[in-house]
């Protein structure tokens, strides 16, 4: 039996005023209170309130407790516990999950017959539990809010309970004032009371209604408690469709109503809240006019068209509720609560229009922030260099990506096909700096770079002539050399850079190659002089010198410290050359500080990783590879020097374009590979969280220890197939004109694979071995296949005319495959037939003319994909230093296994 109305109101409700629904006598018990929500929540609720949480439940949990700012709230498993020890409380705050709501309402209402009022926070309770809350609360006297609700606060009495109304600082938002507010949304019920605030209204009692289809506390109740409180001088009202509530409500006080929601009456299903139903008669327009009927208004209000009365306005825009209310309230001969305090308005604290000129109107201007964000913001302005948020990295890359569909990988947001299309220089900048750089960009890594090729006396190239005479693979040749390459050869380039960053960007500094500068600021620095002298005249630095003013390339940090007067340190030069490599992307937060006092080291380990490719007659004192010193460093090319170390002669144009298209496409293969796995195994073995533990050169063995003849696909499996084909053809060279009837040759090679595929099928065997370079599973299954990464290679290669017998053959037998009968559609020809041809093309004419035998060829083949893919690694290694967890890359011990 329901219990009987209020009055002329037809629903039982014990709060007869506002100012009841949220006291300071209120005592609060909360269901599931270590909840993810609640646990955030309520401690704050709490000590706002002055401590109204008595104590929570969390079945199994018992002798557990809440922290909060005024001490620990203890934990039962179930509220009858909590009674017999002795708490009391008189509103219970609902966080359970949907099917067990009902269950916990409840229960509060059998075991406490003190309980007056529930507030029910979760979302989603069937309409049928919904049904059967309402009827209990209806019987015994209770008054139940929400569900889906952020809960209810007062102003007055500085009381919140459930939910989070006023955030985590309620006092910055709720301010003692005359307007109570009821609103379906639970964010926007705190965002309205701010609105409010800074047009100088405060408010009463704020009531989160909650939007399930079922309203407990909804229109009607807050209505007739609004009438009752002398607090309330007005209400703001936020609805959205669905429901009768408004409709049934009868207000004897100002209200400003904000109706949203028009577009839901396109819909055909619920969306958003859940009583927020499309079509039917309860709809965003059939709200409006409900309350203009109430108001006795024939519009909407807005700033362009006031339209209200002293009854109230309809807004749809939240951002109108302020002048609406203002200009009802003046109606009423009402003037606000206290002066205005501000606009809602857009306040950027921070503002970068990247050099474009805006118009007056949206070229906002930038303001100061309010406390505590202001000091923060301060320091931040003295941060030089981006900050990453630590994560998990495992299976992860803030470097690199793979695209699925097209198999493409990327490096900081480059496709690896148009990587191809530049230099070794420009790809060792996108990988360290996020960005490729410009030309001048490409003069300071060559000679960077070029200046750590030579090694002659140089203990790495002892070390890798050791391991290359004992018969190891390229990588661990590499890996020798760059054991020797360890942090204290570049200590003293990282202190450099270090200082100039903290000099230059105290100075103001923007651009690293502003002509207008004045150096003598800083070259009288004598720490810095200390810093960059070198105790004797330096040799390696004096040709670093001439060989960037030989190549007309621009530094400010260079020139600075040649204002100094004092003879440079090589590190000195070097420390400038990358400080100002660094300073644009620095400056544009794309890099952290951390990856600009690495790149000294990262120049000297690429160096010395392409010098070590060469043999030790190849270095000589002042000469590399038969080139000298001067001319290396003056106007050599980076690219052009790493193919030469790799070939041991001076390569030609066509060499040097299959040289640099395959760095770009074997840069990196996405996240996922052994080689970028095994580097950021590395770096988190020392623990990135300390970067200045972790050794770069330990990173870079830890790639190449993870790199094998099986990398670059089946790269290499397709120069031994090429080999087998072209053996006794007679060809010369690749590029030139041939004579040889290359689709001849390849219908030769497709019937004989026929037939080879017959014969182990007849046997009855399964493995059947697969002609490297054609087919993919991905580009299959259509009449004529295309692997997108080929075409692109093999549109360059036809726009810049370089002819590639290798290539054709492959077109050619894929076509001869099908017509044999081996493919009931044509092959694609894939990458690694791509990677085989270039690679063949570079070393065709030395093994033909048996300078260097198959293994020379196959450790040339390892040896370009290392040059490439330390790139790659380069990339992932710096990414994960500045942005991996601790020991991230682990496997859980739970997912590994023994295998007997």
């Amino acid at each position: 039996m329901y219990q009987q109305g209020v009055g002329d109101f037809k629903y039982y409700v014990g709060i007869s005023s506002l100012a009841h629904i949220a006291t300071r006598h209120d005592r609060v018990c909360v269901l599931n209170i270590l909840g993810g929500e609640s646990s955030e929540v309520t401690p704050v609720g709490h000590a706002w309130s002055g401590g109204n949480v008595v104590f929570g439940t969390s079945p199994g949990r018992r002798g557990q407790v809440l922290e909060t700012p005024l001490g620990n709230v203890p934990v039962y498993n179930s509220v009858r516990e909590g009674l017999d020890d002795g708490h009391r409380f008189n509103c219970g705050v609902v966080y359970l999950p949907p099917s067990a709501a009902r269950d916990g309402v409840a229960e509060l209402i059998r075991v406490n017959p003190e309980l007056k009022k529930v507030f029910i926070i979760t979302e989603k309770i069937s309409v049928h539990d919904a049904r059967e809350i309402r009827a209990m609360g209806q019987q015994h006297g209770i008054d139940i809010f929400g569900a889906n609700c952020l809960g209810v606060a007062d102003s007055w009495n500085q009381v919140r309970i459930g939910g989070a109304l006023g955030g985590d600082n309620p006092s910055d938002t709720l301010r003692r004032g005359s307007i109570a507010v009821l609103s379906n949304s639970g964010g926007f019920t705190t965002t309205i009371a701010q609105y409010l605030r800074m047009a100088g209204w405060g408010t009463t009692t704020l009531v989160s209604s909650g939007k399930d289809v079922y309203i407990h506390y909804a229109a009607p109740e807050f209505a007739f408690a609004l009438a009752n409180d002398a607090r309330s001088k007005a209400a703001v009202l936020y609805c959205e469709p669905g429901g009768y509530y408004e409709r049934d409500a009868e207000f004897t006080k100002p209200v400003v109503a904000c109706v949203v929601g028009r577009w839901k009456s396109r819909l055909t299903r619920a969306v958003g809240h859940a009583g927020a139903m499309a079509g039917g008669e309860d709809d965003a327009a059939a709200k409006e006019r409900w309350f203009m009927d109430k108001f006795g208004v024939d519009g909407l209000y807005t700033p362009d068209n006031p339209v209200f009365s002293a009854k109230g306005a309809v807004v749809t825009n939240i951002a109108h509720i302020p002048a609406a209310l203002t200009a009802v309230m003046r109606a009423n001969a009402t003037l606000p609560d206290f002066e205005p305090e501000g606009t809602m308005e857009l306040k950027p604290w921070f503002g970068a229009n990247l050099g474009i000129a805006l118009p007056p109107q949206l070229d906002l201007p930038v303001v100061p922030a309010i406390e505590p964000y202001r000091s923060q913001i301060a320091r931040l302005a003295e941060q030089v260099g981006a900050v990453f948020p630590r994560e998990t990295m495992k299976d992860a890359s803030g470097a690199s990506q793979m695209d699925p569909a097209t198999q493409v990988s990327s490096l900081h947001g480059v496709s690896v096909l148009e990587a191809a299309r530049r230099p070794l220089e420009a790809n060792l900048g996108l990988a360290l700096l996020r960005e490729a750089g410009g030309d001048n960009d490409r003069k300071l890594i060559a000679v960077a770079v070029g200046a750590h090729l030579n090694l002659h006396g140089d203990p790495a190239l002892a070390a890798a002539e050791a391991a290359r005479a004992a018969g190891n693979a390229p990588n661990a040749v590499l890996a020798a050399a760059m054991a020797i390459v360890g942090p204290r050869r570049a200590e003293r380039a990282r202190t450099i850079v270090a200082a100039l960053i903290e000099r230059l960007h105290a100075a103001g500094l923007r651009d690293a190659l502003d002509e207008d500068f004045d150096c003598r600021t800083l070259a009288d620095d004598a720490d810095l002089v200390a810093l960059v002298r070198a105790p004797a005249p330096d040799a390696r630095a004096e040709a670093m010198l001439a060989g960037l003013a030989a190549r007309d390339a621009r530094s400010l940090p260079v020139r600075l410290l040649q204002h100094t007067g004092v003879p440079l340190s090589a590190d000195a030069v070097l420390a400038a050359s990358t400080t100002t490599l660094a300073w644009g992307p620095l400056m544009r937060k794309r890099v952290s500080r951390l990856t600009a006092e690495s790149l000294p080291w990262w120049m000297q380990l690429v160096g010395t990783l392409i010098g070590a490719s060469a043999p030790a007659e190849q270095h000589e004192a002042g000469r590399f590879c038969g080139i000298d010193e001067a001319e290396m460093l003056g106007s050599g090319s980076l690219t052009a020097l790493a193919c030469q170390a790799l070939l041991g002669r001076v390569p030609r144009l066509a060499d040097l374009f299959a040289y640099q298209t395959l760095v770009g496409i074997l840069l990196s293969n996405g996240p996922g590979t052994i080689s970028a796995q095994g580097a950021k195994g590395a770096v988190s073995a020392d623990g990135p969280e300390t970067p200045q533990r972790v050794q770069l050169n330990k990173a870079v063995v830890g790639f190449l220890t993870h790199t094998g003849y099986a990398h670059g696909g089946n790269g290499f499996e397709g120069v031994q197939f090429l080999i087998e084909q072209f053996r006794d053809s007679g060809l010369d060279d690749p590029t030139a004109a041939h004579g040889i009837d290359v689709a001849a040759l390849a219908r030769h090679c497709a019937e004989d694979y026929a037939r080879y595929k017959a014969e182990r099928k007849q046997t009855g065997s399964e493995d059947i071995r697969k002609i490297p370079g054609v087919n993919h599973p991905v580009f299959k299954d259509r009449p004529v296949n295309i692997d997108p990464r080929e075409a692109f290679i093999h549109e360059l290669m036809t726009a810049r005319g370089e002819a590639n017998v290798f290539h054709d053959f492959y077109h050619a037998l894929v076509q001869a495959l099908h017509e044999a009968g081996v493919s009931r559609t044509v092959y694609c020809v894939n990458i690694d037939a791509v990677i085989a041809a270039l690679l063949l093309r570079l070393t065709w004419q030395p093994w033909r003319e048996g300078r260097i035998d198959e293994a020379r060829l196959e450790d040339a083949a390892f040896t370009l994909f290392l040059h490439a893919r330390m790139l790659g690694c380069a990339a992932e290694i710096d990414d994960h230093l500045n942005r991996g967890r601790n020991m991230d890359t682990r496997t859980p011990a739970s997912k590994c296994r023994h295998v007997s």
